[in-house]
């Protein structure tokens, strides 16, 4: 006999006690309160799949499976209906009065128990989720009726206040479940379709299911990384990348996949042609969307993929991922790291793919995106394929638009070279101008150049390459260098004599005197072939270029002290030995030394104050005219 009477009920204790945290507290946003009831109408609609697949017997078997939405301004309330499995009294006094209970969970136990190979995909859990609906609504009333046949409906009420009644429903009430919220005055946005459809397309756009507001199908758009990747044409990708991102363009590549080992999921990943931010990356503005069972749990999770590959765009679907209180917070981290670990190794294997067989497209995608995939250099478990898909310019190429990987650069090393070289510079003009190349430039020695601060982060991070050392050029040792052989080079002056190198050395001392605390020494340069002079950082400290970085992270302007390297081979400074042999006090010797430590300064970019720089250049072209008219005459 059926139950024909009302009871009241009191909720569990732990219940009152959540109660108000579920409502104020857990739930940051009010609308993923329709977000869960669609996704407990999904769960009871693929429960009915279910049974109905296995030959079950249900009631009004031939009704359509949907969800339907509908607001009445007039009343104030709003119905959320499906037509699912349904429960009996006794499953809502369980399912609803019981936070411990779950109807999803109850139902995965007996499927697992008769073997059913399928029942994993039934999500969402009755109980937790449910009762958000009390941040909107002053009363809800449930009426359900089982798919049972013969099992007669159900209602079930409350306003949230500790206790709920459970008695019969209407005789006419179909199979399935309707929940009427009696909104709060202040709830009324969800009584305006539009921002109905705006909630769906954002949390439950790809429910399988149909769903309608008002009368009219909102979800649309069918989640296209369940499907199988031979049953999706590139026009439908195209479509989805689009509805998903806002652009006009197609994606540079497409990544579909279905993953069984170590954690179930789904993906579909796409690389914009081009950057989202060219200029900068917005920290907290990237990541993919995480679904579970297709119902959006967060938008732009970034811990499914790491901050180099930001550029992606896409959704991760995942079949069993444990959830906390609600679908709001994720409960095991752990299985989101795997799946973050799975999807970062194959967009990696993806890129090598293309950079192996498509070497121009790859270029196109890191002229895209290739600063920010270098901040891989903090990825220690997949830094070797990184390290194999960074590419930078090079003195090996001539054009502006050449790249070079670290396995081609190895491949053009020469045969007893172990250590690949670089150097950074603001341009590749200055660095074919740098003098602390010279070496590199005389024996035919390639050298990486980076351009942008983080390359020389992402290079000191690597330090090897295969069994490459990575080394700054600024930082070789000029006699490891001699034993390559220099490149064929113009007319070289004479050597030294024995009394001239004495002289060379009186020079040194000279300039010291000169530049005096402003530099830490001045010695005679090994690494010098064409340029007269460097300053370089005293031994075992950072490379010009690294110290400019950390000077603007500290706002130190300050000029460091370095040491003013000369080139005795060099027609300035044997010019300069002339002047200084007929007289050792000779004022030219102060202004020609001050002009190339402020050349110098230029080259490093430290120089403060050009003006004295262009006075002292205006005074020796003066003074050089005059000369050449002497020698003239």
């Amino acid at each position: 006999m059926p139950e024909t009477t009302t009871t009241q009920f009191e909720f569990q204790a732990e219940i009152r006690q959540l109660l108000d945290i579920l409502v104020h507290s857990l739930y940051t946003h009010r609308e993923v309160f329709l977000r869960e009831l669609i996704s407990n109408a999904s769960d009871a609609l693929d429960k009915l799949r279910f049974e109905t697949t296995r030959g079950a017997q249900v009631a009004d078997p031939g009704r359509e499976l949907e969800i339907r939405i509908d607001p009445d301004k007039e009343r104030k309330t709003l119905t959320i209906s499906d037509t699912g499995i349904g429960m009996t009294r006794e499953e809502v006094i369980q399912n609803i009065g019981t936070i411990a209970r779950s109807g999803s969970a109850e139902f995965l136990k007996r499927a697992a128990e008769a073997g059913a190979g399928d029942a994993g995909s039934i999500i969402g859990k009755f109980g937790v989720g449910f009762y958000s609906v009390f941040m909107v609504a002053r009363e809800v009333i449930l009426q359900t009726r089982s798919a049972t046949p013969g099992e007669a409906p159900v209602e079930w009420r409350s306003e949230g206040l500790g206790v709920y009644e459970i008695g019969p429903g209407p005789e006419d009430l179909p199979r399935g479940t309707r929940i009427e919220l009696r909104l709060r005055d202040e709830a009324a946005e969800f009584l305006e379709p539009h921002r109905l459809r705006a909630i769906i397309h954002k949390h439950s756009n790809f429910i399988s299911f149909p769903i309608y507001v008002a009368g009219d199908r909102v979800n649309t758009v069918p989640a296209l990384w369940r499907e199988p990747k031979f049953k999706v044409k590139k026009e439908q990708y195209e479509e989805f990348y689009r509805f998903l991102t806002h652009e006009t363009a197609a994606p540079f590549e497409t990544l579909h996949q279905s993953v069984d080992a170590p954690v179930q999921f789904y993906s579909l990943l796409f690389i914009p042609a081009e950057a989202e931010d060219p200029f900068a990356w917005r920290q907290d503005d990237w990541g993919l969307d995480l679904y579970v069972r297709r119902v959006l749990i967060q938008h732009r999770n970034q811990d499914l993929v790491p901050e180099y590959l930001g550029f992606l765009r896409g959704v991760v679907d995942a079949e069993d991922l444990p959830l906390n209180i609600s679908r709001e917070t994720l409960q095991q981290n752990t299985l989101l790291m795997r799946i973050g670990q799975t999807v970062t190794k194959n967009v990696l294997s993806a890129l090598a793919k293309v950079a192996q067989d498509e070497p121009a497209r790859y270029a196109a995608f890191w002229k895209a995106h290739g600063r920010r995939f270098k901040l891989g250099y903090q990825d220690w478990a997949n830094r070797e394929a990184w390290a194999d898909l960074l590419r930078f310019h090079s003195s090996h190429h001539t054009d502006a638009e050449g790249l070079t990987s670290l396995a081609d650069y190895i491949g053009r090393a020469k045969p007893e070279q172990k250590e690949i070289y670089y150097a950074a510079g603001p341009s590749r003009e200055a660095l074919r101008a740098n003098p602390h190349l010279d070496p590199f430039r005389a024996r035919g020695i390639e050298v990486l150049y980076l351009l942008e601060p983080v390359d020389e982060f992402a290079l000191e991070a690597l330090g090897r390459y295969r069994d490459y050392a990575l080394r700054s050029a600024e930082h070789a040792d000029p006699k490891a260098l001699e034993k390559f052989q220099a490149a064929a080079a113009g007319e070289k002056l004479p050597p030294l004599t024995a009394e001239d190198r004495r002289k060379m050395e009186e020079l040194r001392a000279r300039l010291r005197e000169i530049l005096g605390e402003r530099v830490t020494d001045v010695r005679l340069s090994a690494r010098l072939h064409e340029s007269p002079c460097c300053l370089v950082n005293p031994d075992g400290m950072m490379t010009s270029s690294m110290q400019k970085v950390l000077q603007v992270l500290n706002k130190d302007a300050s000029v460091p002290k370095k040491v003013f390297e000369f080139n005795p081979d060099h027609q300035i400074f044997r010019n300069l030995l002339e002047v200084f042999k007929r007289d050792a006090g000779d004022p030219y010797v102060a202004l020609a030394v001050e002009q190339l430590y402020a050349g110098a300064l230029l080259m490093e970019g430290y120089l403060r104050d050009p003006h004295e720089m262009v006075g002292r250049m205006q005074e020796l072209i003066s003074k050089s005219g005059e000369w050449y008219l002497a020698v003239r005459r």
